[in-house]
């Protein structure tokens, strides 16, 4: 070879072609080094970290495989060193190059390095690299499967991913290597959804595949109800509009209906998943559409699944490999679902140019979408179809107007005559076909067609297809008596050719023989006789047998003279018809576009597709609050850049605005609308004052607002905090907390708030002298109120306990108003935050005072009261450093430097508990001790109210539609049927206004949460008979949901 001088040159070595090589180093295959020694030395040398004895170990290496030398040892040390070095090249495309190149290496003695790289790809910055970590899983996986423990984590840290390019690899991985490991899939839900329509194609089916079977785990079977809910299988969830329009006793039955079977109501998971698969039915790929169908198919409720037929149609104008898969499809669905494609049966109608296997399954899809409407269409394609030279086609045809005479009993008689008129075809397997047929049709009515059964007779001359010939044979010794004369002669003319016919015309000339013996014997019995024993000795085995069972049993001997007696039963038993039935009636109970189905049988690597659960599993498994922190913050930053963009008008009445719109866009819409409607508000703290001064000071001049900046802070200046009293304040109900007319006013607030911080004190009521009499009072001109007295008066009674209802009964008169009237509906009472023993003294409780948190009007503003019931002053109280999950937030109140015994003292937290009911845990401390505390929220106060007008409501209303809408039926007690309690209960609920409504029967509230300014809309709809419905339409599911079940909670209690 010329390697081996080109080497030998290279070491000066002088051996001869023909002389022995004595080697000058261990790896130069010299007589006298061993192989174990040779190869030790190299794999040191492969291992050092100089580049050089690499290379020369490299080519030593190439230099042993040239001469035939067995290195395969060497070979995990050689790829260690080839690929971990590109593995860690600058380039994404090397890196993923690298490992594509490892993973397919099928050696498992570089299992443990492939499952290094494996690791250290998925941590990999490059979205492509992490991409190709994902498919090397399932290749590692088949080359040793006791790695899956490792892979399964690995997979959890992909499936975490949040980029588009590796979610599909990553779900192929995961089905591959851990189908059965549906718990990885819970926290990843939601974000598989909502990035499905980003995913590559080939990634969306995958996608869509696994998240079908794990629906079918996770949720209720949305055609469990079917019985309530006919006309709309998603009423339940939806609402019902004609629910207005229906009498009380249709109400009554409805209620019996639900009290013995509880509605239907759609898991929100569920909706998200339908609404965010239903865009791809319009995808440029057919697979896709395919997979959409296939969900839609087995997920979806009856009313929504026909959205898939217009797709499914336009696959039919694909090429002839799609239209055959997608045609398999549609024909299982229009088993089960006719009416979906019965608007598009012309799309069904076959061309000459088809293939057969694409006629013959368009031929299937009309015969199951064939009914009494559109039957006269059918059957005149089909006439058309019989003259097609396609035989197959034809026979097709043939068997599909049988099944329609089958299905549809008024047409089974132009069906019949159709057949009989084929008879005379001069295309012989036409006539057979044909045969075949009437003789399944015949055996529905027998007695009505005695004359086409003779007519069939006389076509044994004539037809020679054996199964043609026994049909015939068939239907005229089941019927010999209805011709009597006939039948004898053909048994003679098929005993004289017995001899040359096909075994299946045999079998049925001895069954027409034993017919005829035992009913008309006397012209019949030598016969029988004759074919029998021509039977005996036929070469076919199973004819000999039928011969001989046959003659014991009509033929009397003394042996069988027992059975002899019951061979009519036997032989003349009356059969029933045969239901002639499509081939992919039972093809439904494989996942649809799974090549199971296709072949109709089970494919290896084949999942099934589970049944539905009786009960609905927990769905708070997928609650995974991170995604809405981050967009929380995301939000806040897009405010920063949008709001110098947009005029007051763009942000009131914008075309853009949505329900996603900024909470500060939100907010100044808000304060337009709350004027409007004659809204006022009042304040006894002067944060809220001073909040209440910059909306409105927003709209008037320069000169205005600087004037109004210097009152705000000599207010702060001399503000005091009388001791001894708590709660009882009057703040603003009617606005929104996130309301603010600039972000620059935010801003001056917050910095003048700073200089003398008041997140805490001891609080007292407003003064009824407040309001100045003399002065003429507009719902515009809140700020002209004077301060609130400092002087400790009795909390003022809330007069009306919704303000919304308040508020709408006030005019724009000379009358003074009283600040009594806009106190706030308080919701939960005084809840236990840390008992007096557990404290050692130090008691404390806390209220969500449903008042704008002066610091930030994100949070919920909850007031902490302190009591020291010990004979020891309590000093240093202050709030630890908090451990608080990602995205909540707290702000703490100043150090209370002491409490003496018997003394109590307010304190005013502020808790971001980012639009979730999850506790903030913190600790309380005192100068000695700590206390672990937790607070968590109610769902109602996680909002404030919105106040808008009728027609805003029912706009906004229409824009939180579908998986936005949560609607729940109940009964209202008769102690909660008066408008004062229903408001009573739902305000102290939810921390929502009431809108104006035009109807009696109809209450309606309104809010925003607190962290993203989302609406919150809720409408009770309140029969005479108690019969109600509550709906909640919100972008946040949760929150919706959540709330329902509180709002039900409290009105029927």
């Amino acid at each position: 070879m010329s390697a081996a001088p080109a080497y030998s040159e290279d070491k000066g070595s002088s051996a001869g072609p023909g002389e022995p090589e004595y080697g000058h180093d261990p790896a130069s295959g010299g007589i006298f080094s061993s192989d174990y020694k040779r190869h030790d030395d190299l794999k040191e040398m492969l291992d050092t970290n100089k580049d050089s004895l690499k290379l020369e170990a490299m080519k030593r290496i190439v230099a042993m495989i040239a001469r035939g030398k067995n290195a395969s040892d060497l070979f995990p040390a050689v790829v260690k060193n080839v690929a971990c070095k590109n593995i860690e090249d600058p380039n994404q495309l090397i890196r993923a190059s690298a490992l594509r190149v490892l993973s397919s290496i099928r050696v498992p003695i570089i299992v443990p390095i492939m499952m290094l790289a494996i690791k250290e790809a998925a941590s990999d910055m490059s979205p492509y690299v992490r991409k190709t970590a994902a498919h090397a899983i399932p290749k590692l996986y088949s080359l040793d499967s006791d790695q899956k423990d490792q892979l399964i984590e690995v997979i959890e840290k992909l499936l975490a991913d949040k980029t588009t390019l590796v979610a599909g690899s990553v779900v192929m991985a995961f089905e591959e290597v851990c189908p059965e490991r549906i718990d990885l899939i819970h926290k990843n839900y939601r974000k598989l959804c909502n990035l499905l329509i980003d995913v590559e194609e080939w990634g969306q089916v995958v996608i869509i595949s696994m998240l079908t079977r794990y629906a079918r785990t996770q949720f209720l079977s949305p055609t469990q109800n079917e019985s309530l809910l006919e006309e709309n299988p998603e009423k339940a969830f939806y609402g019902s509009e004609e629910d207005e329009a229906k009498g009380p006793g249709s109400e009554a039955a409805a209620s019996t209906a639900m009290s013995a079977r509880k509605p239907y109501v759609m898991d929100p998971d569920h909706r998200l998943l339908l609404r965010n698969t239903k865009p791809l039915l319009q995808s440029r790929s057919a697979a896709v559409v395919m997979a959409v169908a296939q969900l839609y198919f087995h997920l979806a409720p009856k009313a929504e699944v026909g959205v898939i037929a217009k797709a499914l149609v336009r696959l039919l104008r694909s090429h002839s490999e799609v239209q055959y898969v997608v045609l398999q499809n549609v024909a299982t669905m229009s088993i089960k679902r006719r009416g979906m494609f019965e608007p598009y049966l012309k799309s069904f109608y076959i061309r000459s140019t088809d293939p057969t296997q694409i006629k013959i399954l368009k031929l299937e899809v009309l015969t199951n979408l064939a009914n009494e409407t559109n039957i006269p269409t059918v059957l005149r394609e089909f006439q058309t179809y019989i003259r097609s030279m396609d035989k197959d086609f034809v026979a097709a045809t043939i068997q599909a107007i049988g099944r329609c005479a089958t299905n549809i009993g008024r047409v089974r008689d132009t069906c019949l005559n159709g057949l009989v008129q084929l008879l005379s075809n001069r295309d012989e397997l036409v006539v057979a076909e044909s045969v075949v047929v009437i003789k399944k049709l015949l055996q529905m009515q027998p007695a009505q067609h005695g004359e086409i059964i003779k007519h069939l007779a006389k076509l044994t001359d004539n037809i020679q297809v054996p199964m043609a010939r026994a049909s015939i044979l068939w239907l005229i010794g089941e019927y010999c008596e209805h011709v009597p004369r006939i039948a004898p002669d053909v048994l003679r003319k098929m005993a004289k050719s017995f001899t040359a016919e096909e075994d299946i015309v045999k079998l049925q000339v001895i069954n027409l023989a034993a017919k005829l013996y035992l009913t008309n014997s006397k012209q019949t019995k030598l016969l029988t006789q004759y074919v029998l024993s021509l039977a005996k000795y036929d070469q076919n085995y199973d004819i000999r047998d039928r011969a001989r069972f046959t003659r014991q049993l009509i033929v009397p001997s003394e042996q069988g003279g027992a059975l002899s007696r019951h061979a009519k039963k036997l032989f003349l038993a009356p059969k029933p018809a045969p239901v002639l039935e499509s081939s992919f009636k039972d093809r439904d109970h494989f996942q649809l576009g799974s090549l199971s189905h296709l072949l109709n049988a089970k494919a290896t690597g084949y999942q099934e597709l589970p049944d539905w659960p009786e009960e609905a599993p927990d769905p708070s498994v997928r609650n995974v609050e991170v995604p809405e922190w981050t967009k929380c913050s995301n939000r806040e930053k897009r405010k920063e850049k949008e709001k110098p963009f947009y005029s007051d008008s763009e942000g009131e009445s914008g075309p853009t605005e949505s329900a996603d719109s900024d909470p500060e866009s939100e907010s100044e819409s808000d304060s337009k609308s709350s004027s409007e409607s004659g809204s006022g508000e009042s304040s006894s703290e002067s944060d809220n004052k001073d909040q209440d001064e910059d909306e409105e000071k927003g709209r008037s001049s320069e000169s205005e607002h600087s004037e109004e900046e210097g009152k705000k802070r000599k207010m702060k200046k001399r503000k005091k905090v009388p001791e001894g009293q708590e709660g009882g304040s009057s703040s603003d109900e009617g606005s929104d907390s996130s309301s603010s007319s600039s972000e620059s006013e935010m801003t001056s607030e917050t910095e003048e708030e700073q200089v003398e911080p008041a997140s805490w004190r001891k609080k007292t009521p407003p003064s009824s002298k407040s309001a100045p009499a003399a002065k003429e009072i507009s719902l515009l001109d809140l700020e002209d109120f004077t301060p609130p007295s400092v002087q400790p008066v009795s909390p003022p009674t809330v007069v009306s306990t919704s303000l919304a209802a308040d508020l709408e009964g006030l005019t724009l008169t000379d009358s003074p108003l009283v600040p009594s009237l806009l106190s706030p509906v308080l919701g939960v009472g005084r809840q236990e935050l840390l008992h007096r023993v557990a404290g050692e003294g130090l008691a404390v409780d806390y209220t969500f005072s449903r008042q704008p948190f002066s610091g930030d009007p994100h949070m919920v503003s909850v007031h902490i009261h302190f009591s020291n019931s010990s004979d020891t002053p309590i000093k240093g109280l202050h709030v630890g450093t908090p451990k608080l999950p990602a995205g909540i937030s707290i702000q703490e109140f100043p150090e209370i430097e002491s409490l003496a015994p018997g003394e109590s003292a307010t304190a005013v937290m502020g808790f971001n508990f980012c639009d979730s009911t999850q506790a903030a845990n913190f600790q309380l401390c005192t100068q000695t001790r700590q206390f672990y505390v937790s607070i968590q929220p109610p769902v109602g106060e996680l909002m404030a109210p919105v106040f808008m007008s009728e027609n805003e409501f029912k706009k906004e209303q229409g824009k939180l539609t579908g998986m936005n809408e949560i609607t729940e039926k109940l009964t209202l007690p008769d102690t909660c049927r008066s408008d004062h309690v229903v408001v009573q209960k739902v305000t102290a609920t939810a921390n929502l206004g009431r809108v104006p409504c035009g109807t009696s029967d109809e209450y309606r509230f309104a809010g925003r949460t607190l962290t993203s300014g989302s609406l919150v809309l809720l409408t009770l709809d309140a029969q005479p008979t108690g019969a109600a419905q509550l709906t909640v339409n919100s972008e946040k599911m949760v929150i919706g949901t959540m709330l329902v079940k509180d709002v039900v909670q409290a009105l029927t209690q």
